[in-house]
């Protein structure tokens, strides 16, 4: 069939070898639907792709394709510019105007270029002219679908971004969190499930991060916080749904499951997880596969679930409260994260940690601390572990001091402390140095004015500084 000069110039200098192993493993997982009005194009892209990807389906009119969309995700649509009734660049405007995203590759024998430029103006990938060889539609497909990949990767960032956490690393040095990062990358090595458990604030998630980091899992690290999203849109936004599937799903959506395909998906309090949905993450545990709401296909996924609980879902479990088989199921491996108060020599290293990243954020400048302060830090019984330490040092950065009237841990406590505000446990020589400390503060850092207040010489008060601080830091605090 004749085609118009300007139309041959649009033909693709195909490489020799277009499909490649990394394609390959991208069309094996691909849904494809083929849309053309001739029955030998049908059937010789069915033959050619059929059995190297995940599913092909193959309609002869726009409105047989549309009714084939509804019922399936499909990763790439190749369809013929001009179909009975319907035409191909009429469908897919609808399709654009509805927010319908998917991939699409125009084929056609009648073509010019004012016909590609409003093909692809219509958000076609690309535009292939009839005839043309298996190896120039493989090719166009190539960079359709690692376009798709690239889209993808870059809306699971932004997820990422928006979820983003206390995301700097697990930050001690302590016995406790070194044996917790030890299991941790044990862990990291296998396949298994992981349940991480811990009170609320101790870094379950940062713990499910360094699993994923030491792993050789080369998938996204995906994460939901099971307490937070309704029980209604639950399933929707852990396996997706197609556009129709429900009021108000206008177009179709890739759940986290096919987000986290190949790496890690982290359900944080999954003791909050819907009883309706245990049941359906139970069936995805056992077979790898998703289905996703208002589609009847099944999408095999490759992923590794972590799940973390300040909950005692094994009593949950035992009382009915939560299903006994998910309960096994995700508590193939178990680590338990330790709380603050349990490695309470984290302290220093996490409180000059956070003064870092939020002296940053905030625009303000470090708060140092006095001697009273660190005493009263690692007394602390810290409740909510290492985020309420986190809000602690915010608050002193605001305040430009240690907020102490909140780390009073019960009424014995704060009545336990004189009128100078000093405990009645400590010691002569915890006192003089907090006292010693304040007077200081009280005039700016001022030895010769600290001295005459305190009744003692400068090179006394001198000296008990280079015995508190070392030679550093007493020649910095020289007024």
């Amino acid at each position: 069939m004749a085609v118009s000069a300007n139309a041959s110039r649009l033909r693709t200098k195909v490489p020799k070898q277009a499909s490649t192993a990394a394609f390959d493993r991208l069309l094996r997982s691909a849904a494809i639907l083929v849309v053309d009005d001739e029955p030998g194009m049908r059937n010789f892209l069915k033959r050619a792709l059929e059995k190297r990807c995940a599913l092909l389906e193959v309609a002869g009119s726009a409105e047989e394709a549309e009714a084939l969309r509804l019922r399936y995700h499909f990763d790439l649509l190749l369809v013929d510019i001009r179909l009975p009734g319907l035409s191909g660049l009429d469908w897919l405007r609808q399709l654009r105007e509805a927010g319908v995203s998917t991939h699409v590759i125009y084929m056609t024998a009648y073509a010019d270029l004012d016909m590609a430029v409003a093909a692809l103006r219509n958000g076609a990938d690309d535009f292939v002219l009839k005839p043309f060889r298996s190896e120039q539609i493989l090719f166009s497909m190539q960079q359709a679908l690692k376009k798709s990949q690239i889209i993808r990767e870059n809306s699971l960032l932004r997820l990422q971004l928006n979820q983003v956490n206390d995301s700097h690393g697990v930050v001690g040095s302590s016995d406790a969190i070194k044996k917790t990062m030890a299991q941790a990358q044990r862990m990291a090595l296998t396949q298994s499930n992981v349940l991480i458990q811990g009170e609320t604030g101790t870094g379950k998630e940062l713990i499910a991060q360094a699993i994923h980091a030491m792993s050789n899992r080369n998938g996204p690290f995906v994460a939901l916080n099971c307490g937070s999203i309704t029980p209604e849109l639950f399933e929707s936004e852990l396996f997706g749904h197609v556009q129709g599937a429900f009021t108000g799903a206008s177009q179709s959506r890739d759940g986290l499951l096919l987000h986290a395909d190949k790496g890690t998906l982290f359900l944080d309090e999954i003791g909050e997880l819907p009883a309706a949905m245990q049941a359906k993450l139970l069936r995805f545990l056992e077979d790898k596969t998703i289905r996703q709401v208002g589609s009847e296909r099944e999408i095999p996924v490759n992923v590794r679930v972590l799940a973390a609980t300040n909950r005692d879902i094994e009593k949950a479990s035992k009382a009915g409260d939560f299903r006994a088989d998910l309960y096994f199921r995700l508590n193939v491996l178990s680590i338990v994260v330790p709380a603050l108060r349990k490695r309470l020599e984290d302290v220093p290293e996490l409180v000059q940690h956070f003064q870092e990243i939020l002296s940053s954020e905030l625009r303000l400048v470090p708060v140092e601390l006095m001697h009273t302060d660190w005493q009263r830090l690692q007394a602390y019984h810290w409740p909510g572990n290492v985020r309420e330490l986190k809000n602690v040092v915010e608050r002193t950065l605001l305040l430009g001091r240690l907020p102490a009237d909140s780390l009073c841990t019960s009424a014995a406590e704060s009545t336990s402390e004189r009128g100078d505000g000093y405990p009645l446990e400590w010691t002569v020589e915890a006192v003089e140095r907090a006292h010693i400390e304040a007077v200081l503060a009280s005039v700016n850092n001022n030895k010769s004015a600290a001295a005459r207040r305190l009744g003692v010489s400068r090179k006394t008060l001198e000296r008990k500084q280079h015995l508190w601080y070392g030679h550093t830091n007493s020649t910095a605090r020289k007024s």
